[in-house]
């Protein structure tokens, strides 16, 4: 939650107390060089000894409570029949409102689950934007993903509430277009990853329902920053300003068909599950979780792993976990704006996201100008953020870049890890980035995957820019820092 001082400052405050500590250290730019071109200029390739912040992702990276470590304590490890299945079955009825449960090692391997039942080739997949390993899975099943976003969507500085929604009219042509029968299902995201972490409403998304279940078509949500977007329109929305986050969650469910999520984000652990109350897409997706996962009761996770969520997906419905990271990404964004630093706006959920586009302008998309900024960012700081662009798509079936709506550099800000001061550090070498911008330059592949290629691939700075980059900020802070 955020609280405002005596002088109007509004700062979110920690509802929570500091026991156990990881030791970081501050890397000096000369090493951080080293890293970043053995690294391939790709942030994602970076080790974490190399790191003082580690902002690529919040998956995965929140910090666990201290009831969820000790229900590790208590895992039953049975192959089949576990008591700690059970007792995640029970969350989930109890959070969601669901029946059925088939837990899976990990978001994406929901989405294969997904892909192998009901995508088929020739399909589209409507949603309200694609996220990168959601549409390599439906590609490859071949299913056609369309984002069928608002106007506002793409519009990153904007003061637009839920840049998640769909846009109704599209999705009813789309659908016109395709035939109800060649439409797998309607997928929402919760919140929005590629296009800065933004929400949907409850209102939209009872109008997608009520559009597409008279066809015949269902609806999937996924939940994986479920509580966050439950947060968000428990901020944003008219009339739900005094509704809890666990019936804002239950109403959500109530109008989902079907929904699958990553536990590495709202549930803060590592592990997936794929969830709902129709027996009848249940047991369609049931006998293939042997197959790719494990057994019913496991599905790929460690029943310690399962423990920990089933008491995550209850604690991420109180309202001081749920706006958690929301809260601290806002006064993250507000010092950046206040530094001309150019952010996307309004908040979302997940992360701080920098408009690369217009912090290195002179940057073209053809020399992936997001990834050449999220390295710049940690020669100057330190800090690994990741690239949300053009390199996080793939090339086409000819071989040719495709473009990114958005290039954007995604700084996340896991739940209840970074403090206040780590936030102001981030923001002083952002705001001397910003006034040296000029100085970054471009990037080229010379490895590069056919596939996720934002993975694994390598590139050049175009014109030796980063040695540049290190000598300016040496000259300005000293060897040390």
């Amino acid at each position: 939650m955020s609280i405002r001082l005596s002088n109007g400052t509004e700062i979110p405050i920690e509802m929570h107390k500091v026991r156990i500590v990881q030791k970081v250290r501050l890397v000096p730019v000369r090493e951080r060089l080293r890293a970043i071109e053995e690294a391939g200029y790709n942030t994602f390739l970076l080790r974490s000894r190399d790191l003082f912040l580690d902002m690529l992702t919040d998956s995965g990276t929140n910090a666990m409570s201290d009831n969820q470590l000790a229900a590790m304590m208590q895992s039953d490890d049975a192959y089949a029949g576990s008591e700690s299945f059970y007792k995640l079955a029970d969350a989930v009825e109890d959070v969601f409102g669901y029946k059925y449960v088939l837990p899976a090692h990990q978001g994406r391997a929901a989405e294969h689950l997904l892909a192998k039942t009901f995508v088929k080739p020739g399909h589209i997949v409507p949603m309200n934007y694609h996220f990168t390993t959601t549409k390599a899975h439906f590609d490859l099943a071949g299913g056609k993903v369309m984002e069928l976003y608002t106007d506002e969507a793409l519009k990153t500085e904007s003061d637009c509430p839920f840049k998640g929604n769909m846009d109704l009219d599209r999705l009813r042509a789309a659908i016109e277009k395709a035939g109800p029968k060649n439409v797998s299902f309607v997928r929402m995201e919760a919140t929005t990853n590629l296009i800065g972490g933004q929400p949907f409403s409850l209102k939209n998304l009872h109008e997608v329902k009520d559009l597409i279940e008279p066809l015949g078509i269902f609806l999937v949500v996924d939940g994986s920053l479920i509580s966050e977007n439950a947060y968000f329109i428990h901020q944003r929305e008219p009339g739900y300003e005094n509704t809890s986050i666990k019936d804002i969650i239950r109403e959500i469910m109530a109008v989902a068909d079907l929904c699958y999520l990553s536990g590495r984000k709202s549930c803060a652990v590592r592990g997936g599950m794929i969830a709902t109350n129709r027996k009848d897409l249940y047991e369609a997706i049931r006998p293939w979780l042997p197959v790719y996962e494990g057994f019913f009761t496991y599905g790929g996770m460690s029943s310690k792993e399962i423990e920990a969520m089933a008491v995550g997906m209850r604690e991420m419905t109180e309202l001081d976990v749920a706006g958690a990271s929301a809260d601290a990404i806002q006064y993250f964004v507000g010092l950046l704006r206040e530094k001309c630093i150019p952010v996307v706006t309004p908040p979302g959920g997940l992360a701080c996201h920098i408009d690369a586009m217009r912090f290195v302008d002179h940057i073209p998309q053809s020399e992936y100008t997001a990834g050449a900024l999220a390295a710049a960012v940690y020669i100057t700081s330190g800090i690994r953020g990741m690239e949300r662009g053009s390199v996080s798509m793939d090339r086409d079936a000819n071989g040719n870049d495709v473009p990114s709506d958005l290039e954007l550099v995604r700084l996340a800000v896991p739940r209840r890890v970074f403090t206040m001061s780590h936030f102001q550090y981030a923001a002083d070498r952002l705001r001397w980035l910003y006034e040296h911008r000029r100085m970054v330059g471009g990037l080229e592949f010379y490895e590069e995957p056919p596939v996720l290629r934002f993975f694994a691939g390598k590139m050049r700075p175009i014109g030796g820019w980063g040695a540049a980059l290190a000598d300016a900020f040496e000259k300005d802070f000293g060897p040390t820092c």
